[in-house]
């Protein structure tokens, strides 16, 4: 497994709110952070990594291209630009962050500007984000089938992508799911309360790890002490067969996020 378990997301947050979550992340054990040029916080979470005393080569960084960066000639420009404010040479992952069909850029395209950037040492690793089946078999005939590592992928109890997610476990690509929570909408829901009860946990930590039990990567994001620690400890859960399938049931397509000219026809 390439990537973390489990991350600490920085969507939405800012200036010294962001600093402050990845630092309490940090000190409580996450080793991995997600970050994108569109957060407008890459500069923050540099800041919050460099005060922290946990070493560079310890922590798992992973930053997104933005579309106005595609171009072949922006690309690498742009990422160098993020490392700048990630105060790094390098970020272990760098993903494109939406195939934007209407840009008129291919995945092929992309992931090959990606690629080189990988080879002038910017990225240890390179993947996707966002992207349907059959853009990520673009990808992965671009630059190899061991190139792609991951793509991060809206995914909740109420949206489970099951077409895509068994695509890319039969090509050893690994899922990494955001929005796992669908922006607080399971909290309440009374099956996930049921399980929590039983698990003497929260209905975020069920949700968490129903996502883990199935190899997925998480990047939960919180500005709260308390809930970064119960985030983190969600790994310990483990859910029986009978609570995977009732969970399983909750599917409702329910989809929070997917910007016209940046997302694909989905799966």
């Amino acid at each position: 497994m390439i990537i973390p378990k489990i991350g600490v997301g920085t969507f939405r947050l800012s200036g010294q709110t962001v600093i402050d979550s990845v630092s309490q992340a940090l000190d409580v054990g996450y080793r991995a952070i997600d970050t994108a040029q569109i957060y407008g916080n890459e500069a923050e979470v540099g800041t919050a990594i460099q005060q922290s005393k946990v070493s560079r080569q310890e922590l798992f960084l992973t930053t997104k291209i933005w579309t106005e960066n595609y171009a072949p000639e922006r690309m690498i420009a742009s990422l160098k630009d993020s490392l700048h404010k990630l105060q790094t040479d390098a970020v272990n992952l760098t993903l494109i962050h939406w195939p934007a069909p209407g840009l008129g850029y291919s995945a092929a395209e992309l992931v090959q500007s990606l690629y080189q950037a990988k080879k002038l040492g910017l990225t240890e690793h390179i993947g996707v984000s966002n992207f349907n089946i059959a853009q990520t078999e673009e990808a992965i005939a671009a630059v190899g089938p061991d190139q792609i590592v991951t793509n991060q992928i809206e995914l909740s109890p109420y949206l489970q992508n099951r077409t895509l997610v068994q695509y890319l476990q039969s090509q050893n690509i690994q899922v990494t799911s955001y929005m796992t929570l669908a922006y607080g909408k399971v909290l309440q829901d009374p099956v996930l309360m049921r399980i929590a009860a039983l698990h003497e946990a929260s209905t975020a930590q069920i949700a968490l790890a129903w996502a883990m039990q199935q190899g997925f990567s998480v990047i939960p994001s919180s500005t709260k002490r308390e809930h970064l620690l119960s985030n983190l400890e969600a790994q310990k859960i483990l859910l029986s067969h009978e609570e995977m399938q009732k969970i399983a049931e909750l599917e409702r397509n329910g989809r929070e996020i997917s910007p016209e000219q940046l997302a694909p026809v989905w799966d």
